[in-house]
């Protein structure tokens, strides 16, 4: 049986190698098999041996991609086209499980990598599914670079047509060319969470329990406020956005993760 492929990509110093470790023993801990790792980063100081570094280079388009991306209300980098790279792992087999770092492995994740195979497979985006729209959410993304290439030479061709495009966001941009494509599919609902969304408590409860780990959630988003590093110790950001320390986070980001690969790791 071929390896479970999981990718992810660091880049800057906003998140430590320790999110990426963690993040490595959650995708090993909850996939059947063998499991290939891949970051694709500038700094390779602190991952764990197991990770296999991609190198992130300036592509060639980067400059006008840049130049777009600076004209107002376009907020974004787009740098995780380059995950979509024709020939990136050149004896890669199957498809790719990809995680933003800002999230924790609860549970299997052998659904989301097999989920509607030959599609680009994305969790519908909360805050856009409210305004009726199709976004998908980058959190989470499933593709096949023998099947998408396009993902990465739509962009390459017309770097300033499709930022514009997508107003400078690469969840847009990814999951509304698979759409256009007849090649996207919604990751389940109850198995991509929002700890935002799905986890924190209403108020009086935010003040009494701890936030809640929805039955089926096998992967938590934490986009926005709070940060993971925030969340697990109680966050307290008005009456609203408060949370209690939360244990189930501690246990699956950072305990497991030091019982599985060695607290110098994680």
């Amino acid at each position: 049986m071929a390896a479970a492929n999981v990718i992810c990509i660091k880049w800057g110093t906003l998140f430590g190698p320790e999110y990426v470790n963690r993040l490595y023993s959650g995708a090993r801990r909850n996939l059947s098999g063998d499991v290939r790792f891949f970051c694709m980063t500038e700094h390779r100081e602190g991952l764990h041996p197991g990770v296999e570094v991609l190198d992130l280079t300036e592509e060639p388009f980067q400059a006008e991609m840049d130049a777009a991306l600076a004209v107002a209300n376009r907020q974004g980098a787009m740098r995780k086209v380059s995950l979509f790279r024709p020939g990136l792992i050149p004896d890669l087999q199957g498809p790719l499980l990809g995680f933003d770092l800002d999230v924790v492995v609860t549970g299997g994740l052998d659904d989301l990598l097999h989920h509607a195979p030959g599609t680009v497979a994305m969790r519908a985006d909360w805050v856009e599914a409210r305004r009726g729209r199709k976004t998908g959410h980058g959190s989470v993304f499933r593709f096949d670079p023998a099947l998408h290439g396009w993902l990465y030479e739509a962009l390459a061709a017309d770097p300033a047509g499709q930022v514009a495009r997508a107003r400078g966001s690469e969840q847009r941009y990814t999951s509304t060319l698979a759409q256009e494509r007849g090649a996207f599919a919604y990751l389940p609902g109850d198995q991509v969470v929002s700890f935002k969304h799905g986890c924190m408590r209403l108020p009086p409860m935010n003040y009494l329990t701890e936030p809640r780990l929805p039955e089926n959630a096998r992967v938590v988003c934490f986009h926005g406020r709070p940060k993971m590093s925030e969340a697990v110790d109680g966050y307290h950001g008005s009456i609203l956005r408060h949370s209690l320390a939360c244990s189930w986070l501690r246990e699956h980001w950072i305990d497991r993760a030091r019982a599985d690969l060695g607290a110098q790791w994680a």
